[in-house]
This record gives C-alpha cells, sequence and structure tokens, in this order.
C-alpha cells in the first residue's frame, strides 16, 4: 500500500506539472545505467531463487569447487544476491549525484525532483533492509550449529520480501524511465 501512495503521489504530480505546461520530467535520466541497474536487481532475485532452491535440498554451503554453480548452495547464491542488491545501491548513488552535481535536481528543486527522490528513495531503502536481511541470514548459517527448518523458513522468506522489492522497481523502473 505504501509504494501504491508513492504511484499515486508520483502520477498525480505529474499531471498536475503537465497540466500547467511544464516540461516533465525536468531532469535527464541516465536510462543506461537505469537499465543495466534494473538487470542487475532483476539478475538477484534468480540467484536469490536459486538459493532457496539450494536451501530446499538443505545444502547450505557448496558441494564442489567456487566456479561450479549448480554445487553452490544457500550461502553462495544469498552473498552474490546481497551484492547484485549493493551494486544496484551504488548505482542509484551514483545517479543520485549526477543529479544533483550536474543537473541541480534535488529533493527541492521541483515538483519532479521532489517526486523521484521520494519514489526511488524508499525503494532503496527497502533494497538495504533486504541487504541487511542477506546478512543477518547469513550470519545466522555461520554461527549454528546445524540449519533447522525456522531457518530454512526465514531464507524463503527473505527470498520473498527480495522478491517484493525486485517487483516494485519494475513499476518504478516503467514509469519513471520508460513512460515519463
Amino acid at each position: 500500500m505504501f509504494f501504491a501512495a508513492l504511484f499515486a503521489m508520483y502520477f498525480t504530480i505529474r499531471s498536475v506539472d503537465k497540466g500547467l505546461g511544464q516540461h516533465w520530467p525536468k531532469a535527464d535520466l541516465d536510462l543506461r545505467l537505469a537499465t543495466i541497474n534494473t538487470t542487475v536487481l532483476l539478475l538477484s532475485s534468480v540467484t536469490c531463487q536459486m538459493g532457496v532452491f539450494a536451501v530446499e535440498r538443505h545444502q547450505i554451503r557448496r558441494s564442489g569447487r567456487i566456479w561450479n554453480f549448480p554445487r553452490w548452495g544457500l550461502r553462495e547464491w544469498y552473498v552474490l544476491s546481497f551484492l547484485m542488491g549493493l551494486y544496484f545501491i551504488i548505482g542509484q548513488g551514483i545517479e543520485y549525484l549526477a543529479l544533483i552535481r550536474e543537473q541541480g535536481v534535488t529533493l527541492a528543486s521541483s515538483n519532479y525532483g521532489s517526486v523521484f527522490f521520494i519514489t526511488t528513495g524508499f525503494h532503496g531503502l527497502h533494497v538495504t533492509g533486504g541487504l541487511i536481511a542477506f546478512i543477518f541470514l547469513l550470519g545466522r548459517t555461520f554461527a549454528a550449529k546445524r540449519f533447522t527448518l525456522e531457518q530454512q523458513t526465514s531464507a524463503i522468506v527473505v527470498s520473498y520480501y527480495w522478491h517484493f522489492v525486485d517487483v516494485v522497481w519494475i513499476g518504478l523502473f516503467t514509469t519513471i524511465y520508460l513512460i515519463h
């Protein structure tokens, strides 16, 4: 519901600005960077799901060489998902800096700046929450003497959250970068 409200805010402010004859968007967004970030984030959902498949097989760690992906366990897949999510956050930070430094687009500079930074910023906070969940889950796999059903359930719940964050980004990316 929170993200639905953010989408409603975006479309409402967009329609008001366009109705007043204002140019929308008031920024030159880096579609190439956003597309790469989106691809990495979506692929992280695949790697996260591979971790779920591994935990369902009760395979917490890899059973072969590091480059033998079919033998990877939950840890390897979730570490890769974490790194891909971190890449997304860093890419978002790079875009923010470019918008601020090169174009003067800030949270307070215009309606567009407010909407852009609020919607993508809250999504970024949710991605960061997912990264923290990965860290805690991975820490539990090392701290526990044995992996329990409760920990398996936690791994699956973290994947649900991660997939949700990805689905929300598909909507945001489409709205902000493709439709605008």
